[in-house]
């Protein structure tokens, strides 16, 4: 009898041991996160989990410049310094691969022809490394950051890396000054921005319908995705996924960009799962909004009636309705 309990004991520590090592497994915690709750009854952590599950996260829970945030446009400060964004193609059009990450669709592009970004909050030139989209179930919600509390239906987000100072965007993530992301918010229209039109077209789209199917683009002009406008909103802040770093520089642009209702409805049709799971729609793919804690919001708008300093002693404050904004 006591050979078998010596036997139940030695499995018992052997399992315990080896659920220890799966969770401490930097391989398994990557991935081990989600927006949502997952329907299948296993625990993966969501938002507000993040940064209790696993000690690499603990930014998520106790960083003080955590985004994304709420823009309250009567707090923002117009900084003169701010230049333009110049955006460097070398005139040429560029490729790259279309995923469904279970969580974004995602475009990386590839290495043979650079996007680089310059000027705004910029001190250095920074490289484009991917494009994620987030999009909600319904047309009032989707984006990641606020403006006055609304939300968007979705939110387009240009990750960059400083490569003048890092080699790649995994190094840039942990570093000062290491990325910067565009955001422009997305509405739903009777027209569509030609850039999301060849990503969001149904011949297109289709190919990436479940987790891990990927599609090849080519012929991209990265400029056709921006909306006209030079006027943007930055702050400091993070990104928006584990581990949450807080090594990001936000420009989020004053206009939106527009695809169809049913553009939007084909989003909503792609499964965070694989073809043998249960369909869960990747829709809500947003992180909630994180305290602002004092941080300044500055543009390049000049809406200023009178004078009021910024931490950097150069900027004013903004005064003017809410309709002159992103609402039009």
């Amino acid at each position: 009898m006591e050979i078998v309990w010596e036997v139940l004991f030695l499995l018992q520590a052997n399992f315990i041991v080896c659920i220890s090592a799966q969770q401490n497994s930097p391989k398994i915690h990557e991935g081990w996160w989600a927006y949502k709750e997952v329907v299948q009854g296993s625990f993966v952590p969501v938002p507000s989990f993040w940064g209790l599950v696993n000690s690499a996260w603990n930014l998520c829970s106790v960083g003080k410049r955590q985004s994304p945030v709420n823009i309250e446009t009567s707090h923002m400060i117009f900084d003169p310094f701010l230049t333009p964004l110049r955006i460097n193609t070398g005139g040429r059009k560029v490729s790259g691969t279309m995923y469904n990450t279970g969580r974004h669709v995602s475009l990386r592009l590839d290495k043979e022809h650079l996007v680089n970004i310059s000027g705004g909050p910029m001190t250095y030139s920074h490289r484009l490394e991917e494009i994620r989209l987030h999009f909600g179930s319904e047309d009032s919600q989707g984006s990641e950051h606020l403006l006055n509390g609304q939300a968007f239906s979705g939110e387009v987000q240009l990750i960059h890396y400083n490569h003048e100072l890092y080699t790649n965007v995994t190094e840039a993530a942990k570093s000062p000054n290491g990325l910067v992301v565009v955001s422009i918010f997305i509405k739903v229209s009777d027209s569509s921005n030609p850039f999301l039109n060849r990503m969001l077209n149904r011949d297109t789209i289709t190919r990436i319908t479940y987790k891990n199917d990927a599609y090849l683009l080519q012929g991209l002009n990265i400029e056709a995705l921006y909306p006209e406008t030079s006027s943007f909103i930055t702050y400091e802040g993070s990104m928006t996924i584990p581990p949450c770093y807080e090594t990001a520089s936000w420009i989020i642009m004053n206009k939106p960009v527009y695809i169809t209702r049913m553009q939007m409805h084909s989003l909503r049709l792609l499964s965070q799962n694989q073809p043998s799971q249960i369909f869960l729609s990747m829709s809500d793919n947003f992180r909630p909004v994180q305290p602002l804690n004092n941080r300044c919001i500055r543009t390049n708008i000049n809406f200023s009636l009178q004078g009021k300093d910024c931490p950097n002693n150069r900027a004013q404050k903004l005064q003017y309705r809410v309709n002159e904004w992103l609402l039009k």
